[in-house]
C-alpha cells in the first residue's frame, strides 16, 4: 500500500506510541497524530509533545466532550441502550465521535490514509472502520495489529525498548484501560481470568461499597424532553452535568460492573467498568418514562432499546438504521419531562420518587379505593373476552381427550 500521509488516532498508550514509529519505518510517510478529548482528563497531559518526539509531524488535540455528551451519550440514554442488559456502551459511543473528527482532519490535511490501534480481536476495529467507510469511503485504512508481526505485548515492549520509545505503562501493569467522560473500562492482563476479583486499587471513579459514606445521598434529576438538564435544581450544561454526577455517584460506589460480554467477532471478553453518571441517568430516565409514556409506546421502546444497543456496540452508528431509530425515539421524548428523585447508597442506585407536569399517572384510577373513572365490574366482560381463546382451547382439548 502506497501511503504519503496518514492520520493516526493517538492516545499515547502502548500501542499508538509504537505505531507512530512503525508507520514511519513501514511506509516512509508523514504521520499526523490526533487525540480526542472525550473526558480522559490527565491522560492528555504532555501528549502533543510526546507525539512530536516520537516522530509525528504534528498532533491535533480536539476537545470533543460537548459533542460526545450531547450527540452520542444523551441519545443513548433516551434510547435506554444497554448492551446485553448490562454494558452502558462507554467505549462503543466514544469511537464514532473520535472517528468522525479523525476523518475531518484527514480531509483537511490531504491525507490518503487513516490509522487506528485497535487489535484484530476486538470491537474497536469495527467501530473505527465502519465510521471511516461511511464518512470517507475513498480513504485507505491502516490497521497495524492486522499487519505487523508484533503480536504480543512483550514484543511491543521489546520494540519500544530498542527504539527508545517512552511508554506510559510497564510489562508489570496488570490490565489495560480506556477512559472517557462516560466510563472507564478495564480489560486484559489479570482480568482475563474471569474468576479473579479485580484489585480494589484499580478503580479510579468509584469508591467500594465498603468505603462509601454510611448515609445515603438523595439527588433530584430534572429532564426536559428526555435529556437531563439539572441536578438538585441547578441547571447544568451536558459536560458539567456529567462531571458533577460522576463525582457524586462515584463517591457513593455507584456504577461498577464486572461482566463477560459477547464481542462482535465471536469472542467472549471479560470487562470491568465504572460508569457512575451513566448508571444514574439511564435508571432515572427509564423511570420517568414510566409516568410520561403510554403503555404501547413504552413497550415498543423497551424492545428497540436492545436493538439500538446492539447496533451501537457493533459499530454502526453512521447508518440509516441508527438515524431512523433516533428519529423514532426523539418523537417519543416530547413529554419525557419531569423530575426523578434518586437515592445513592453504598453502590445502590435507587429510584424513590418521580413527578411530571405531563404525567399519565392518575391516582383516581390507580387507587384501591372507590374510583369514579374505573368501575371494577367492567373487568368481568374484559376478562371473558381476553380469556376466550384459552377457554376454547381447554374445552376442545378435554372434548378430544388429549393433553
Amino acid at each position: 500500500m502506497d501511503i504519503k500521509k496518514v492520520v493516526l488516532a493517538y492516545s499515547g498508550g502502548l500501542d499508538t506510541s509504537i505505531i507512530v514509529q512503525w508507520l514511519l519505518e513501514t511506509y516512509n510517510c508523514e504521520v499526523i497524530c490526533f487525540a480526542a478529548d472525550v473526558g480522559q482528563e490527565e491522560e492528555l497531559d504532555g501528549l502533543e509533545q510526546k507525539a512530536i518526539n516520537t516522530g509525528a509531524s504534528k498532533c491535533y488535540i480536539e476537545d470533543l466532550r460537548e459533542e460526545f455528551v450531547r450527540d452520542y451519550i444523551f441519545p443513548a440514554i433516551k434510547a435506554n441502550a444497554i448492551y446485553e442488559d448490562r454494558y452502558l456502551l462507554g467505549t462503543s459511543l466514544a469511537r464514532p465521535v473520535i472517528a468522525k473528527k479523525q476523518i475531518e482532519i484527514a480531509l483537511k490535511e490531504g491525507a490518503d490514509a487513516v490509522c487506528h490501534g485497535a487489535t484484530g480481536k476486538g470491537n474497536d476495529q469495527v467501530r473505527f472502520e465502519m465510521a471511516f467507510k461511511a464518512l470517507a469511503p475513498e480513504m485507505k485504512i491502516v490497521a497495524p495489529w492486522r499487519i505487523w508481526e508484533l503480536n504480543s505485548r512483550s514484543l511491543l515492549f521489546d520494540y519500544a525498548e530498542k527504539r527508545n520509545i517512552p511508554l506510559p505503562i510497564t510489562k508489570d501493569k496488570p490490565y489495560s484501560m480506556d477512559r472517557n467522560i462516560l466510563h472507564i473500562s478495564y480489560e486484559g492482563g489479570i482480568l482475563e481470568d474471569p474468576y479473579r476479583e479485580p484489585d480494589e486499587n484499580m478503580f479510579l471513579l468509584t469508591k467500594s461499597p465498603e468505603k462509601a459514606p454510611d448515609k445515603p445521598v438523595y439527588l433530584d434529576i430534572d429532564f426536559s424532553e428526555g435529556e437531563p438538564v439539572a441536578l438538585n435544581g441547578e441547571k447544568l450544561g451536558p459536560v458539567d452535568l456529567m462531571i458533577k454526577l460522576n463525582r457524586m455517584a462515584g463517591e457513593n460506589g455507584v456504577g461498577r460492573i464486572d461482566i463477560v460480554e459477547n464481542r462482535l467477532v465471536g469472542i467472549k471478553s471479560r470487562g470491568v467498568y465504572e460508569t457512575p453518571a451513566g448508571t444514574v441517568l439511564i435508571t432515572a430516565h427509564r423511570d420517568l418514562e414510566s409516568i410520561t409514556l403510554d403503555r404501547d409506546t413504552q413497550h415498543l421502546k423497551d424492545r428497540l432499546a436492545n436493538e439500538y444497543a446492539t447496533l451501537v456496540y457493533n459499530g454502526l452508528w453512521f447508518s440509516r438504521k441508527r438515524e431512523a431509530l433516533d428519529a423514532l425515539i426523539s418523537s417519543t421524548q416530547k413529554n419525557v419531562t419531569g423530575t426523578v428523585r434518586m437515592k445513592l447508597y453504598k453502590g445502590n442506585c435507587i429510584v424513590v420518587g418521580r413527578k411530571s407536569a405531563v404525567t399519565l399517572y392518575e391516582p383516581d384510577i390507580a387507587t384501591f379505593d372507590a374510583s369514579e373513572l374505573y368501575d371494577q365490574k367492567d373487568a368481568t366482560g374484559f376478562l371473558n373476552i381476553f380469556g376466550l381463546p384459552l377457554k376454547v382451547e381447554a374445552l376442545l382439548r378435554k372434548k378430544q381427550n388429549r393433553k
